[in-house]
């Protein structure tokens, strides 16, 4: 490796000089990209260091951007030796800057480079008259990072080339999102080796493949039979009709190898990364398995020839069946052997085959030429007008129909996937499968439509075999065509041995040698059998690469320079060897035909679908398909599955969508940007335009919730309330205000995006994520409230937890948390807080491991500031139970400086693991326990709703809802409300008739007559002395000085205001005292929110009045609905 350096380090010593003369090498301080200079003149793909120095000294100003990594160790890249690439054969010959054909590995050292490669075909000094970091485009940005054609190159991304320079580029330094293979991995990468990889051309590893494929034994025993039947003019109608199927299978799979680069797993491939994994897996399976037993299928077709032969020279081993079985076994282990030796050798094989193939059919068309005498009384006249008019028409015999002589014909038409199956091995998938797929089709079937006609205007249908019926005298009542060519064959009225109808053999005897057809028919099992060897295996190992079914896992090593699937061969040779032993190919062949088919029918279907969904990556090279045809074709496929057997279609879709459901069950992880994806975005688009057209009805009022979690799992509880009534039923987004520096929240906000939508779907939450960054979480929640959703679907509630510690924190942030509700009616949002009594915030509680497994794939780093915090916080503030407040997002601004996120990371994630193994304390433990208290069933107890202000119903609509849900459909509705004690009667009738026209069931209804009672003077005293710290005093203090504490502190309660407001105090203190009363055993209760004057009563008071209401109890969630109807009782 060390051998091959892209450029000499000597040459960038001196040579990196521009026009202007200025050094290009970096500086220690600037030693992100370091400029060498290259080899300009194109090199062998071998990577030949001499060559590369002569270019050295000739460089004419074309240089390499290096981006070194900081991370890695090593060298100072500032030194000369720190700049050599790593990386071998960097700049291949380039086929018209198209492309790049040499191979190496990306990374594979200790210091990783990636390549920003500043030179296509132009040199930046002529065109831009400087060396710019900035890329032109180029074919290497573009590839994947394992990709087998070439290195990938990185363009600088949009950071590096936009951000300010005293700062440094995001740390990832990826482009696009690609994560390049650390160091450790560099080492596993597999990269394949130019040298010595076979790679077929379209004659050799497509054309010749379908058509050895196509032709099958068919050809040569049954195609004669077909014509007897059939007559001349059906049978072309059948072969028409088969290849109508295969023509537009044809074309589909041109469209979809020509849509982008194509690997290894041919139909496999295909349709896994057209309709995704779920259709892809299960095609996959089967038609792996299919061809496995197809090898079973051919050489039992061999082995039934052979024995033939055999029994006419009297030389059988043992019996028929068993030595079928004999020489299949024999034929079937050389066969493994071929393919072992390689690739190289199994082409060769199947070229062998082809020409003996060949060779046959001449022998054939030569045989209709010269008409023997000794072969007129087995019916073979040569050409005749009057065997061509008689054999015409159909002859149906022994139940046949039009319809089960297609069935028989079809499958010698299959075999067109042949060449795809093998696309890893081709040099250029894109443009073989296309030409050498549908010129097989072409050729295989005018030589099926020319024998078909020849054999059918050369034989008669019945022919005795005797030499002695030729007609001496006309026989008046004779109107066969043998009549007429003076042969009598009236006798075969019962079953004569030869002709059409009667003798396999018609091709043996027609042709001009007849070993020569035998070693045809052996030719086109061998090859059939030989060609299924190696696609089952090649099929299966891309399968099992992609990780579909876990299980398969180890099928899919490949060994030697091509990367061959030892194991996949082992395999599919048991497999076949397996079925050969049973023989009973009467019942497989019909099931392994319809495997083929459902592979052909979802070929057709992937195009029309990818079609259908209009996606921008939708756009063959090859362009003459047409989606409808697409879709004809699939109808098709279906149609003749049933046609050639029922039960074996049947069996099909079932087992087609037993694997579909299985792997839509398990969910592989991987994404390859499928037409279903495609359809699925097209899908919601459509539906939320029109959507956005009607008008919304009360009858279709849904709460569409925007809650406030700040990172979800930090407030498992809160979610999983919020999610009780919004699933399946409304919108949740999950909203996170992100504070502090701006630079550092942008890159946050990105990979969190990533992560906790990842996080809230492997939760089951049916719910968005939706960041944003703000100065502080008032903003936040304003543009959320402003901004979140889409069209109809937006938040109409705002739903926050209670924040349990407001009198031990910042009362600037009481007064931002407060303010979020007057934001929220000002947009006329309804508001639901909920308030567990342990709280709700666990995120101080989360191990390390819980935290690392949620992030998955994003880097370490990326959680650095939530736990920055929380481990921060943990002593002073077990529950922050309204998400994002500043001090809880971010330490202070002063140190989050200090310190930017990045050397607080590993020990405070240490620290973390740690207590996370410690035993909790009590607290705690009764934390977590309250926040999972939703994810269980909640048995046969009450929702509690005190529905003491009419808000539109929003507080009587959500626990209805939450009582629909599986985990909830025990718990009994009771409903409280306000009343005079001299009225209760007729209080809870009007109630109860209201409820009932609402159609909502409850258990109980109790009118409280004395919420106006003064409460206790105890509860009283302690909301004063709760209150105390809060207040202004102003009349103790002057006039000016009060005022001046009042703007500065605008929280702070006024004596006037506690005095304005006291009936109200002592109402939130009553109703506590009647919520322990009566609600103290209820599973939660749903009660109205208290509205606070904007502007008239200050932050702290009304946090004091929700405190002192919700003390104690049960969870609550106090819910205010913006005032419109959310129920109706008109239909």
């Amino acid at each position: 490796m060390e051998g091959k350096q892209a450029a000499p380090a000597p040459a960038s010593d001196e040579g990196a000089k521009d026009a202007l003369g200025r050094a290009l090498g970096p500086t220690p301080s600037q030693s992100r990209f370091q400029v060498d200079l290259v080899a300009e003149g194109p090199r062998k793909a071998g990577g030949d260091v001499g060559t590369a120095g002569k270019g050295g000294e000739e460089a004419k100003g074309r240089f390499r951007v290096n981006f070194v990594d900081p991370s890695a160790g090593g060298e100072s890249p500032g030194e000369p030796g720190g700049g050599g690439s790593e990386s071998g054969n960097v700049s291949g010959v380039q086929n018209g800057g198209d492309t790049v054909m040499s191979e190496g590995s990306l990374h594979s050292g200790g210091h990783h480079h990636y390549y920003y490669d500043t030179h296509t075909n132009t040199y930046y000094l002529r065109t831009f008259g400087h060396n710019t970091m900035d890329a032109v485009p180029r074919i290497d940005h573009y590839r994947h990072t394992a990709a087998d054609l070439g290195e990938k190159l990185l363009r600088p991304s949009l950071a590096e080339l936009h951000d300010e320079l005293d700062k440094e580029p995001f740390e990832d330094g990826y482009a696009n999102g690609e994560e390049g293979t650390a160091a450790g991995e560099a080492a596993v990468t597999y990269t394949p080796d130019s040298k010595g990889v076979v790679k077929f051309g379209w004659i050799k590893g497509v054309l010749v493949r379908c058509m050895l494929n196509i032709w099958g034994v068919m050809l040569f025993i049954r195609l004669s039979w077909i014509v007897g039947q059939a007559g001349i003019g059906l049978s072309v109608l059948v072969i028409g009709m088969a290849t109508v199927v295969t023509t537009i299978t044809g074309l589909s799979t041109s469209a979809i190898a020509t849509n982008g680069f194509v690997r290894g797993g041919g139909a496999y491939y295909l349709i896994s990364r057209s309709l995704g994994p779920e259709f892809g897996g299960a095609i996959g399976l089967i038609f792996a398995f299919a061809n496995a037993v197809a090898v079973a299928m051919y050489v039992v077709g061999f082995a039934e020839t052979v024995v033939e032969l055999l029994k006419e020279n009297g030389t059988l081993m043992i019996d028929e069946m068993n030595d079928i079985r004999i020489i299949g076994a024999i034929t079937v282990v050389i066969l493994l052997g071929i393919s072992i030796a390689g690739m190289e050798w199994e082409a060769k094989a199947q070229i062998v085959l082809l020409v003996i193939l060949i060779l046959a059919i001449g022998d054939f068309v030569i045989g209709t030429f010269i008409p023997l005498d000794s072969k007129k009384p087995k019916g073979f006249f040569g050409y005749k007008a009057e065997i061509f008019m008689e054999n015409f028409g159909p002859d149906f015999r022994e139940d046949e129909t039009f319809f089960s002589v297609f069935a028989i014909f079809f499958p010698a038409a299959t075999g067109i996937l042949a060449g795809a199956n093998i696309s890893g091995d081709l040099a250029d998938p894109q443009s073989a499968i296309p030409k050498g797929t549908l010129l097989a089709i072409l050729i295989t079937t005018l030589v099926y439509v020319g024998i078909a006609v020849s054999v059918g205007s050369c034989v008669v249908r019945d022919a005795t075999g005797n030499v002695n019926d030729t007609i001496v005298t006309e026989l008046t009542n004779c109107t066969a065509a043998a009549c007429k060519l003076n042969y009598d064959f009236s006798s075969c009225q019962t079953k004569c041995p030869y002709g059409l109808m009667n003798n396999f053999q018609v091709m043996s005897m027609v042709s001009g040698f007849a070993p020569l057809i035998s070693a045809g028919i052996f030719s086109a099992t061998l090859s059939s059998a030989l060609a299924s060897l190696v696609s089952a295996p090649k099929i299966f190992q891309a399968l099992c690469k992609d990780s579909i079914y876990p299980g398969f896992q180890m099928f899919a090593k490949g060994y030697g320079k091509n990367n061959e699937p030892l194991r996949g061969y082992i395999l599919t040779f048991l497999i076949a060897l397996g079925f050969i032993l049973i023989a009973e190919l009467n019942v497989i062949a019909p099931i392994i035909s319809n495997f083929f088919l459902a592979s052909y029918a979802l070929i057709n279907f992937s195009v029309f679908h990818a079609s259908l969904a209009k996606s921008p990556g939708w756009r063959p090279a090859f362009k003459y398909y047409n989606m409808w045809i697409s879709l004809v074709g699939a109808i098709l496929c279906c149609i003749v599955m049933f046609v050639i057997n029922w039960w074996a279609a049947l069996l099909t879709y079932v087992i087609v969508l037993g694997l579909y459901i299985y792997v839509t069950y398990k969910k592989p992880d991987v994404n390859w940007g499928s037409s279903t994806q495609a359809l699925t975005y097209l899908n919601a688009l459509q539906h939320s335009i029109r959507l956005s057209g009607v008008e919304d009805h009360v009858k279709n009022f849904r709460p569409q919730c925007l809650i406030m979690t700040g990172a979800p799992n930090a407030r498992p509880a809160l979610l999983h309330l919020v999610h009780a009534f919004t699933k399946n039923v409304g919108l949740m987004i999950c909203g996170h205000v992100h504070m502090g520096p701006r630079r550092q929240a942008m890159k946050e906000l990105t990979t969190d995006l990533a992560r906790y939508q990842r996080w809230l779907i492997k939760n089951k939450m049916k719910a968005f994520y939706a960041p944003v960054h703000a100065e502080d979480l008032r903003d936040g929640g304003q543009y959320l409230m402003q901004a979140a959703g889409l069209g109809r679907m937006r938040p109409n509630t705002l739903v926050v937890g209670f924040k349990k510690n407001w009198r031990q924190g910042d009362m600037r942030e009481v007064e931002t948390y407060i303010n979020l509700f007057h934001d929220a009616f000002d947009v006329q949002y309804g508001v639901v807080v909920i308030r567990l009594q342990e709280g709700l915030d666990i995120s101080h509680l989360q191990g390390q491991e819980e935290l690392l497994s949620s992030q998955e794939k994003s880097p370490c780093t990326k959680d650095v500031i939530v736990k920055v915090d929380y481990s921060k916080k943990s002593e002073t503030d077990t529950s922050i139970a309204f998400a994002p407040s500043s001090s809880e997002r971010t330490p202070t601004p002063r140190k989050e400086e200090d310190e930017d996120g990045k050397t607080s990371t590993q020990p405070l994630l240490k620290k973390d693991s740690k207590s996370s193994s410690s035993p909790l304390n009590m607290t705690d433990q009764r934390l977590l326990d309250a926040s999972s208290q939703f994810q269980k069933k909640q048995g046969k107890s009450n929702i509690d709703v005190w529905w003491l202000f009419d808000d539109g119903g929003l507080t009587l609509l959500i626990p209805y809802l939450i009582t629909t849900k599986k985990k909830w459909k025990e718990c009994k509705i009771r409903v409280f409300i306000g009343g005079k004690i001299n009225r209760i009667d007729h209080d809870r009738r009007a109630m109860a008739t209201l409820l009932s026209k609402f159609r909502i069931d409850f258990s109980d209804i109790m009118v409280l007559g004395d919420i106006n009672t003064k409460p206790k003077k105890e509860n009283i005293a302690a909301f004063e002395e709760m209150i105390e710290p809060f207040r202004l005093h102003e009349d103790d203090k002057e006039q000016e000085v009060a005022d001046k504490m009042k703007e500065d502190e605008p929280w702070r309660i006024t004596d006037n205001e506690l005095e304005l407001y006291k009936t109200k105090t002592y109402r939130q203190i009553r109703l506590n005292e009647l919520l322990k009363e009566h609600s103290s055993t209820a599973n939660i209760i749903v009660m109205s929110l208290p509205v606070a004057r904007k502007g008239a009563v200050s932050s702290a008071l009304y946090m004091a009045w929700l405190e002192v209401l919700s003390k104690d109890l049960p969870p609550v969630l106090l819910v205010r609905g913006n005032h419109q109807s959310v129920l109706t009782f008109y239909s």
